[in-house]
């Protein structure tokens, strides 16, 4: 498979998508080394969509390790069913040319899943997530419940954030750099600069003190606009969560009020009393009581 050059939906993917800044991220990450001549092929999906998304990194290692690594700003309990989707439709895309009904058993790439966190919410250093915890509970009388699951998936979590998990980016002088990258924007923030401003504040702070260097130089107003987008889209995230919340409070007091109007009509409580209870346009309660007889 051949690197999917059109996939650069973040500054983090942008950042990861050469083969030797994987190769140095895998090793950090799981304390190897790796010689240099073993192919690290990159086949990030650009076609699987969450809300708009994609997904940020897939690679595979000398053909045996498929590795899917995501980047998360905010906590999500969610990943290891969005990356059981991806890692399908990436099995999909490998086998696609090898005779999966043949009586011949195919071989494919072990699976590694990874979430890298850096969000400003407190988080663990690492910590896992299983599909497994995601299940239904079987309680209903004559169904097996199973003691182990017949499909699972673990997506190990690691916070990135400056101080959390050194020795992985001491390892990893990319993933280190970015991680001083994000902090330097959330201290400007702090000090109480407008999110641009402080994203250039960044950039240039960042590019004196030689921290991803050569990247900001190359990247610099990419990596703005990359980074308004993704942080205005979390926040949006979060607005529409909160209206969502607001909205079916409201729903629900709708349709209390209705169900209070459609009950007194069926008492035979006269149409202006059940107006002045509920607040209700009188044309709708005259409707429910047509809808009533």
């Amino acid at each position: 498979m051949n690197v999917n050059k059109n996939h650069k939906d973040s500054v983090f993917s942008l950042l990861f998508s050469n083969p030797d800044t994987l190769r140095e991220l895998y090793c950090a990450l799981e304390g190897i080394s790796l010689p240099v001549d073993v192919p690290v092929v990159i086949n990030t999906l650009n076609n699987v969509l969450f809300m708009d998304r994609i997904n940020d990194i897939s690679f595979e290692i000398d053909g045996k390790l498929v590795v899917l690594i995501e980047h998360q700003s905010t906590v999500n309990p969610n990943m290891a069913i969005r990356l059981l989707i991806y890692i399908a439709r990436i099995y999909e895309k490998i086998v696609i040319d090898k005779k999966i009904y043949s009586t011949k058993k195919i071989v494919i790439p072990k699976p590694e899943f990874f979430v890298l966190y850096d969000g400003e919410a407190p988080y663990p250093d690492k910590t896992e997530e299983k599909l497994s915890d995601m299940f239904e509970k079987v309680t209903l009388s004559g169904l097996p419940e199973k003691v182990n699951p017949l499909l699972d998936l673990v997506v190990r979590i690691i916070n990135i954030n400056e101080g959390k998990n050194e020795e992985i980016l001491k390892r990893c002088q990319t993933l280190s750099q970015y991680s001083a990258f994000i902090g330097k924007v959330r201290e400007f923030e702090k000090e109480g600069r407008k999110r641009e401003d402080a994203l250039i504040e960044a950039v240039i702070y960042c590019r004196n003190h030689d921290i991803l260097g050569e990247f900001m130089k190359e990247n610099a107003s990419e990596v703005m606009n990359m980074l308004i987008t993704e942080w205005n889209w979390d926040d949006a995230k979060e607005v529409w969560h909160e209206e969502g919340l607001e909205k079916g409070l409201e729903k629900g007091r709708e349709e209390g009020i209705i169900t209070t109007a459609r009950n007194a009509l069926s008492e035979g409580i006269p149409v202006k009393t059940v107006q002045k209870i509920t607040g209700l346009d009188l044309a709708i309660i005259e409707k429910l009581q047509d809808n009533n007889t």
